[in-house]
């Protein structure tokens, strides 16, 4: 399930909730919760947009996710690192599989994380089906997948693709004091006073990055789905 604006909300009266998304919008934050799909990534990219074209100031993005397509979540991280303002990921809860994608999308300086937040890495997996031709695409598909992934974690922590091919190769849980050693967090911050090193005021909080500029998880599972009226591919991490 993933967060819905409120005007998407059944019965949701628009006199009562647009004096909140008004205010919050002035946060210039944006909320990435639940399954990671094309639905919440339109609804997350087109923020990014509107936040972008309001004013350079720094973005907020607060994730709590176990993962879904690997599509949408590139979605929102390639969109992290088009727009002009830096976009600051904070996790919270578990930042896992396309959640963890979405999360490396900002520069290490930029990466935070509450105390109780939990990253879960791990190699592709799917199932596969149909024709033989068809099947060893797939797993082609599902090859260079995987090693995609690697060059992109491999550069987000600054460790090796081997490295992360080695790790990920199995359930690959890390707390945030392993998160840091590991290079996949910038910062863990307890309280808006922590996170504050500058005077920028924001109309909720105040909040700033921890150094320099802008650029997991639960069980990751691809999965490749082949429907009757199409013979397009979609992988979806779990």
């Amino acid at each position: 399930m993933h967060t819905r604006l409120l005007e998407d909300s059944p019965g949701t009266d628009d006199k009562l909730s647009s004096p909140f998304e008004q205010r919050f919008f002035k946060t210039r934050s944006v909320i990435v919760t639940g399954e990671i799909n094309d639905k919440l990534a339109a609804r997350v990219v087109t923020q990014l947009l509107a936040l972008a074209d309001a004013g350079d100031a720094p973005i907020n993005m607060f994730i709590s996710s176990p993962g879904g397509h690997v599509e949408s979540g590139d979605m929102v991280h390639d969109m992290i690192k088009f727009i002009r303002p830096r976009v600051r990921t904070i996790g919270s809860g578990w930042v896992a599989s396309a959640g963890a994608l979405i999360f490396i999308g900002a520069a290490k300086e930029d990466r935070y994380c509450l105390p109780n937040t939990r990253f879960l890495l791990h190699e592709p997996s799917g199932g596969v089906g149909g024709p033989v031709t068809d099947i060893q695409i797939q797993a082609e598909q599902l090859r260079q997948m995987r090693e995609r992934f690697n060059k992109l974690f491999a550069a987000a922590t600054g460790q090796t693709p081997e490295r992360i091919a080695a790790d990920t190769a199995r359930d690959f849980w890390l707390n945030t004091d392993e998160a840091l050693a590991y290079g996949l967090l910038g910062k863990v911050i307890s309280s808006v006073t922590s996170w504050n090193t500058t005077r920028t005021r924001m109309p909720i909080f105040t909040a700033s990055a921890s150094s320099e500029g802008k650029p997991s998880s639960s069980r990751t599972r691809f999965v490749i789905m082949r429907t009757p009226s199409s013979r397009s591919m979609s992988a979806t991490m779990w």
